[in-house]
C-alpha cells in the first residue's frame, strides 16, 4: 500500500517529507537501520544483526509493502537521509481482522522535532479509513519512557504485560507491554 508525499516542517524549521519507500532509499535506508539500532535498547534488532539486510533485500522488502493490501511502511526523508519509519500491518484473519500493529523507530538526532506523532497521524488515518478496524496495536520496552508518551499521546493504552519478553547484552531482562487504541467508529 502506497502513501501520498506528505510535506511538514520539523520544530526546528527543517522540512520532512513523509512518503511509501522507493528504490532510491535503499542506501540511506540500510545506514539508518545499522544506526538506530545503536542509538537505543529499545529495538529488536542489534547492529550486529543489521548485517542481513542487503540492498537486494531491501528492494524486494519495499516492493513488497508498496504492492500489500495489508501494509504500509512509510519513512520520513530530511535533506535526502532516511531518518525514521513507521509500519502498519492490518490483519487478515476473519477473527482478527479487526485488529491492526503498529511499529515506528527515528534517529535520535531527530526526536522531539514532531515526526513521531506525524508518522502516528498517518497510521491512524490509514487505519481508519480501513473498514472493519476497531483497535491498533504495538509493544514497546520497560524504560521506554519516551515512547510511551508518545504513543499515550496517541491515544494508546496499556492493555497486557509479557514479563522479561528481551534480554539486553548485559542481561538484564526487560517487560514487553503491549499497548492498544481503540478506533472511533461512527
Amino acid at each position: 500500500m502506497t502513501i501520498d508525499d506528505i510535506w511538514f516542517d520539523l520544530k526546528d524549521g527543517r522540512k520532512a517529507l513523509l512518503r511509501s519507500p522507493r528504490e532510491e532509499d535503499i542506501e540511506s535506508a540500510l545506514e539508518y537501520l545499522v544506526t538506530s539500532a545503536a542509538e537505543t535498547e529499545y529495538l529488536l534488532r542489534s547492529p550486529e544483526e543489521c548485517g542481513k539486510y542487503t540492498a537486494e533485500s531491501e528492494k524486494v522488502l519495499f516492493e513488497q509493502k508498496n504492492a500489500s493490501l495489508y501494509e504500509a511502511m512509510v519513512m520520513c526523508i530530511v535533506d535526502g537521509k532516511v531518518v525514521g519509519n513507521c509500519e502498519i500491518r492490518f490483519f487478515k484473519g476473519m477473527k482478527i481482522r479487526h485488529r491492526a500493529n503498529v511499529g515506528i523507530a527515528l534517529l535520535r538526532e531527530f526526536w522531539n522535532q514532531g515526526i513521531g506523532t506525524r508518522m502516528f497521524q498517518e497510521m491512524i488515518r490509514l487505519a481508519e479509513n480501513r473498514e472493519g478496524v476497531l483497535q491498533m496495536e504495538l509493544d514497546y520496552f520497560e524504560g521506554n519512557s519516551r515512547a510511551r508518551h508518545l504513543y499515550e499521546k496517541m491515544g494508546f493504552r496499556i492493555a497486557g504485560i509479557h514479563p522479561n519478553a528481551i534480554r539486553l547484552k548485559d542481561g538484564t531482562f526487560l517487560n514487553e507491554y503491549l499497548m492498544i487504541r481503540e478506533m472511533k467508529r461512527v
